[in-house]
């Protein structure tokens, strides 16, 4: 039986009637915290390793397209076509711009003018804003904003899947042509004389700095509200901006610390994470921060030969901030045998960007879900990047117990078990085919050879400790 919770939108008196607790067969079990023991991986209380992969897509949260107002996104089918593919984590996007003109854009779209909405603030006048509509009351919530937010991270949440909520957006307010126009921190579009252009250069870059207080006072009551909104959902990790511009280095390290400072005093913790910083952004940056998780930028072979997490932080490596619209199937496998947590930057129907449900993408939306079959078959908490023990340089291993090797261009793979006892198991999967083939057991004591079964393609080798008769 559910049990329920009434909260209440500040200055506007709406209520919101939300369910308190996970129903049966959910697999979030409170509110995922750095696993202690493995810190490459979060954890609920279940004490178990959570592996997080999924796709995302821009206008999850805000819609988005070329209509006014914009055709509604449908929701429950993202996330239908999310469960089928075996997926647990999506970016709720953000989107701070009210319109935007893509004209100078090409990578994303052929459409030269976006509208987007719904946004946090009440428009009520007086007065008319850049596009002919009334001005933002940025004192005001718009409850339409906030009854998304919740409905849709309630609903991922009856899915299994966990939610990071986007805070802000950086990169529209960069790089859309005339993209201040249509920001509700513009003079023109709000009634209370915020002016976030405090340079007067006509881009307002400045928002996401600790330049203006005034501008940095909204935000805080934004960010304190979403936390007052949803903090009672056990599946919600947080982002501050998707891409903002290395100039926001202080301002995003003062909201993540802000947030972790509000939630002290609330019934639940949340995960705080920091995205790349873009153009010029740099992961030590990432690495540096309060933030819990980081998604960082193609330096160091995150793109093509990801580096073995070593547990400073929980690392989502994200097809968004590597290639923009990207990825293949040898970087899915390659990042998740690194200790890192995949996520795909989805086309999905195409309405900003790509090419709608592009059949190219499939093999890393299949595989997503197929490293997460593996991350909860086996005991993952235990398991670490081991490249040195495999002559593929791909592993994550519990020495001893269990291996899960990957070879990129299949053929054979050493693995060195001289210091471990005792036979082991052997499976072999085809991420492009999903075959699965049984090998013959092999004993510990000794470097093994093995030979891939499957001609010409990559492929993943499981090793268990025990034969399958003694399971």
């Amino acid at each position: 039986m559910k049990k329920w919770f009434i909260t209440t939108v500040w200055g506007i008196g709406l209520m919101f009637l939300l369910p308190l607790s996970l129903t049966a067969g959910e697999t979030a079990k409170g509110p995922l915290r750095v696993l202690e023991n493995n810190p490459r991986y979060f954890t609920d209380s279940s004490g178990k390793a959570v592996y997080l992969t999924g796709s995302h897509v821009w206008y999850n949260l805000v819609d988005m397209g070329p209509d006014d107002p914009p055709k509604p996104f449908d929701y429950h089918a993202y996330l239908d076509w999310m469960q089928k593919l075996n997926h647990n984590f999506i970016r709720l996007w953000m989107w701070e711009l009210v319109w935007w003109n893509t004209e100078a854009n090409s990578q994303h779209t052929d459409i030269t003018l976006h509208h987007a909405t719904p946004h946090p603030w009440a428009r009520t006048g007086p007065g008319q804003a850049l596009d002919g509509k009334p001005k933002f009351d940025l004192t005001r919530w718009n409850p339409e904003f906030f009854d998304r937010l919740t409905t849709r991270i309630t609903a991922a949440r009856d899915r299994g899947i966990y939610v990071s909520i986007m805070l802000f957006e950086g990169w529209g307010v960069q790089f859309a042509p005339d993209a201040w126009k249509g920001h509700p921190f513009n003079k023109e579009n709000n009634v209370n004389g915020v002016d976030g252009d405090w340079n007067g250069d006509g881009q307002g870059l400045e928002i996401h700095t600790l330049t203006n207080p005034a501008v940095t006072a909204i935000q805080e009551a934004y960010v304190k509200q979403v936390i007052d909104t949803v903090n009672r959902l056990e599946n919600v990790l947080y982002e501050i901006s998707n891409e903002n511009h290395p100039p926001s280095t202080e301002w995003q390290y003062h909201m993540i610390n802000l947030i972790h400072e509000y939630e002290k005093s609330k019934p639940l913790q949340h995960p705080v994470g920091m995205t790349f910083q873009y153009k010029g952004g740099s992961n030590q940056t990432l690495f540096d921060s309060p933030a819990d998780w980081i998604s960082p930028n193609p330096d160091g072979g995150y793109r093509d030969n990801p580096p073995a997490n070593d547990g400073r932080k929980v690392i989502l490596n994200d097809t968004d901030h590597l290639w923009g619209i990207g990825g293949n199937q040898v970087w899915v496998w390659k990042s998740f045998t690194r200790g890192l947590n995949p996520i795909f930057m989805d086309p999905y129907d195409g309405v900003t960007l790509g090419q709608p449900f592009d059949p190219r993408w499939d093999p890393v939306r299949r595989s997503l879900g197929y490293t997460r079959r593996y991350a909860e078959r086996m005991n993952l908490a235990a398991m670490t990047p081991r490249g040195d023990l495999v002559s593929s340089a791909y592993c994550l291993a519990d020495p001893g117990n269990e291996y899960l090797v990957y070879l990129p261009e299949g053929g054979e793979v050493t693995v060195d078990l001289v210091k471990v006892e005792g036979a082991f198991s052997v499976e072999w999967f085809n991420p492009g085919t999903e075959e699965t083939r049984p090998g013959r057991s092999i004993q510990g004591g000794a470097s093994q050879r093995l030979v891939s079964p499957f001609e010409q393609a990559d492929a993943v080798l499981y090793l268990k400790r025990g034969t399958p008769e003694e399971k």
